[in-house]
């Protein structure tokens, strides 16, 4: 019989994100991830498919939350409206004590084209999470799809700058300000121009 390990899912992740900003995310193998976590190679496969999911660990989580909140949204709420309460509720579990983790998040993939390659599908699988959920209210194409994809798009924008351990500011105030300043290019987007006389 296994035996529990607690926190086991935490501790690979933290294990993993340690050894890839120590000696690179292709220099390590699951069999390091597992002992500096203290634990078997067979409880990481327990977690994980493979090394590259050990960073996206939570991606259900997060898609269901976004699609919860969506759902969660009051009747006369637009699109947008929707989807802002989405990456708020998103945003407010990534409290500040994370913000030094996300750093090093940041820059590992940065550094690796397998993993931005990963961090772009989970990226489209958050916005299909919201894009169904809108469905769901009855938001037809493609504003469904166009109101999601801005609200990924702040809040990844919103990450970077939080990632930043210099940045002060919240995730939630940093998303929020951003989603705002695509709506307003949006409207932009159908402004006639000036007339020059």
């Amino acid at each position: 019989m296994a035996r529990w390990e607690p926190n086991a899912r935490e501790r690979l992740v933290h294990a993993a994100l340690d050894l890839f900003t120590e000696q690179g995310y292709e220099a390590t193998t699951v069999n390091e991830i597992a002992d500096l976590a203290g634990l078997t190679k067979t409880t990481f496969f327990r977690h994980f498919s493979d090394k590259r999911e050990v960073l996206f660990a939570g991606q259900e989580i997060h898609a269901r939350l976004l699609a919860d909140a969506i759902t969660e949204a009051p009747g006369p709420a637009t699109p947008l409206q929707a989807v802002g309460a989405a990456v708020d509720a998103l945003a407010d579990t990534f409290t500040d004590d994370r913000r030094e983790f996300a750093a090093r998040l940041r820059s590992v993939i940065a550094g690796n084209s397998e993993l931005q390659e990963r961090a772009a599908f989970k990226r489209g699988k958050l916005a299909k999470a919201m894009t169904d959920a809108l469905h769901k209210r009855g938001v037809p194409e493609p504003t469904a799809s166009l109101a999601a994809e801005l609200g990924i798009r702040a809040f990844h924008h919103g990450f970077d700058q939080w990632a930043d351990v210099a940045n002060q500011q919240t995730l939630t105030e940093l998303v929020r300000h951003t989603l705002d300043e695509l709506r307003a290019a949006t409207a932009a987007l159908v402004q006639e121009p000036p007339t020059i006389i």
